[in-house]
């Protein structure tokens, strides 16, 4: 029987020898399904697992029916590539790069969480092929930096995640912009969550190529179920997992648990990096090359790293979280096993999570006992293999304590602005210790006169003859609290604004009758005062 080779199916010869020049031969079985259809422009429907090799199934075709276009037009690309996540749109870009390259065709990637101004530009400049997530590509659009009506081939990736995470709408939106008349190719584990409303509009005459379900099983991946009897105890089991030489990837249920623990692990002396939700896109690039390049052995992430990710040689997939379902299950576990080699998954549970544990592995079709195990059961020590050495963590920087931070002076705008004020008063007035008022310096200075110390902070003591002031400067009434609005508890009998003689009843000093409006004092009157004010009114 003749070898089916990239040749035979169809793939020109400049991708071939591209594709050869990665270490890429033969192709994988839906690689073989679908290529002669896809090359001949038919729109297909494949079906296939993670780690099946969909990625190159669509960039071959997509690439060798785009080679022959003419320069690109700004803003108007002729492929589209749609995702789901950042993560699985950046690795797409990579696996195309090199068979664009072969034709000199350009290819930018679009996605949310970074400045949309290199993305701008790269269209501005003309591309032939966008990878997009569907948020970010309908801003553009709504934009107007990119129009879709040039596309010939359209291809959904991951359709079942994206119908998971809520962007059909969105991507009914986009495919409508798009010519019907184009090829397009969708490629999904399952067809459920309205998976199957895009394909029955969307997709003409297609092809349905279907090389395993959602369920099929990897033979050279083997499952495992470690139940511990406590925290601690696994807390010490995930320790002992991540402790190997190979790539480990362990897979937590949320942001805050993924961050922590690859902190205990890089303070017990295994370099390891966090990938999840809360880390911007240079981080999340930064921590996938370290661990890509070994520089890290071990990846802590959520689920926005069970798509997407294609790493070489993962051995060991911990989930120390189970998930929540049984789909994120096999995705998590696809990180191993890939492009034919072999891997492990282990699941790690406690007493109460095994009814949860043993629907989900019911609903994923994995069948496995589970086993009682210690950080140093055999069934552990053997999955570890040699423990790799210990690696001194680099010092972590100290932090200011709490509200010292810049030496207990904030730096904010609004700070420095009063600084600068302040110490613009004080030039004025010959230093805070008069107090920042012009007033104020002629009841003699200082900071008993002015009822603060050299640092600004008020005093305790008081000058005796210093006139009281309230909070703008002003003088303030005598016997009144300082601050006091005017209008406030008034002499009952100056109610009939006629002839005020609660002010001299108040006792006003002679400082504060240089005042150009009338202070009243907030002091009740008594009955000789009420008597006198109505035989005052007559």
């Amino acid at each position: 029987m003749t070898e089916t080779t990239f040749g035979t199916l169809g793939v020109p010869a400049p991708l071939v020898a591209a594709l050869t020049r990665g270490g890429i031969t033969s192709p994988f079985p839906i690689q073989e399904d679908t290529l002669p259809d896809t090359l001949r422009g038919r729109d297909v429907l494949g079906r296939g697992k993670t780690g099946s090799g969909k990625t190159l199934a669509f960039s071959i075709p997509m690439v060798a029916r785009l080679s022959d276009g003419g320069r690109p037009q700004a803003g108007r690309p002729r492929g589209l590539v749609l995702a789901p996540t950042r993560e699985l749109a950046t690795q797409i870009t990579a696996t195309m790069e090199p068979l664009a390259a072969a034709y000199g065709l350009k290819i930018t990637t679009i996605f949310g969480g970074v400045s949309q101004q290199r993305q701008v530009a790269a269209l501005k400049g003309g591309v032939d092929i966008v990878v997009a997530c569907p948020g970010r590509l309908e801003d553009l659009m709504q934009q107007k930096f990119v129009t879709l009506d040039a596309i010939e081939i359209t291809v959904l990736d991951e359709a079942d995640h994206m119908a998971d995470l809520g962007f059909l709408p969105v991507v009914t939106r986009i495919l409508n912009k798009t010519p019907d008349g184009g090829q397009r190719m969708l490629f999904s584990a399952t067809l459920d969550n309205g998976v199957d409303k895009l394909v029955n509009r969307y997709l003409h005459d297609e092809i349905l190529h279907s090389v395993d379900d959602a369920t099929s099983h990897v033979e050279a991946m083997t499952h495992h179920v470690f139940e511990v009897d406590g925290v601690d105890a696994k807390k010490d089991l995930v320790q002992a997992l991540a402790s190997g030489t190979g790539r480990r990837i362990l897979f937590m249920r949320t942001k805050h648990h993924a961050k922590k623990l690859a902190r205990q692990l890089i303070e017990a002396g295994i370099p390891s990096v966090d990938l999840h939700g809360n880390l911007s896109q240079p981080q999340r690039d930064r921590n996938l090359a370290a661990f890509a390049a070994g520089d890290a052995r071990v990846l802590v992430a959520t689920d926005v790293a069970a798509r997407g990710i294609d790493i070489d040689n993962v051995e060991l997939v911990v989930h120390v979280d189970p998930p929540a379902e049984h789909k994120a299950y096999l995705h998590r576990s696809g990180r191993t096993a890939r492009a034919g080699s072999s891997g492990d998954v282990v699941t790690v549970m406690l007493p109460a999570q095994k009814a949860d544990v043993a629907v989900l592995l019911r609903k994923a079709a994995i069948a496995v006992t589970p086993q009682r195990v210690t950080a140093n059961s055999p069934a552990v020590t053997e999955l570890i293999g040699e423990v790799a050495a210990y690696v001194k963590p680099a010092p972590r920087a100290a932090k200011p304590a709490r509200g010292q931070s810049q030496g207990g002076r904030s730096q904010g705008a609004n700070a420095q602005r009063k600084r600068a004020n302040r110490e613009l008063a004080g030039g004025r007035n010959g230093g805070r210790g008069t107090g920042g008022y012009a007033g104020n310096s002629s009841t003699g200075g200082g900071q008993a006169a002015s009822g603060r110390g050299a640092d600004g902070r008020a005093s305790s003591g008081r000058a005796s003859d210093a006139p009281r002031r309230d909070r703008s400067g002003r003088p303030a009434a005598s016997g009144a609290p300082q601050g006091a609005r005017s209008g406030q508890a008034r002499e009952g009998h100056a109610r009939s604004g006629q002839a005020r003689t609660a002010q001299a009843r108040a006792g006003r000093t002679g400082s504060t009758s240089q005042r150009s409006f009338t202070s009243y004092s907030t002091s009740t009157p008594t009955g000789g005062e009420r008597r006198a004010g109505r035989r005052a009114q007559g």
